[in-house]
């Protein structure tokens, strides 16, 4: 009987403790935010046999998603671990596709290029253009 009513002890302080940190957890709010960033980029250009034929790099200007979204944990008689885990993240709502140009094109022994048509690159590029906050695992939408 001891043993029950200890193990009744260490659940109903970690349900106490569950509550207390949900309510802290509550009363933050979501913070998912879209923000520029700078990245640098590398991109090579293969021949049919796979040899490089050149390599070009840019400093590029793109979004990124930053940010806490709420999650809580909390006791639960209906799961099979007795916890109820709710996780949200911060993620792209949707990607936009834009093109960006590399302006520092080298061969394959370094040597930066200089002839107009292999001078600089053009490259397609998706990036997150709002973010939001989403259940984690979410790939549904």
């Amino acid at each position: 009987m001891a043993f029950h009513s200890s193990k009744s002890l260490v659940f109903c302080l970690v349900a106490c403790w569950l509550c207390i940190v949900d309510i802290q957890c509550s009363a933050a709010e979501d913070n998912c935010e879209t923000i520029p960033t700078e990245i640098h980029v590398t991109k090579e250009e293969f021949d049919e046999m796979g040899r490089l034929l050149r390599s070009c790099t840019g400093e590029v200007s793109v979004n990124k998603c930053e940010g806490m979204c709420n999650s809580q944990v909390q006791p639960s008689v209906t799961t099979s671990t007795g916890f109820l885990k709710e996780c949200f993240c911060c993620r792209e709502n949707y990607l936009r596709e834009r093109m960006v140009t590399l302006n520092h094109c080298y061969d394959p022994d370094g040597i930066r290029l200089e002839d107009e048509d292999r001078a600089i690159m053009e490259i397609r590029l998706r990036e997150p253009a709002e973010c939001k906050c989403y259940k984690c695992g979410d790939f549904s939408r």
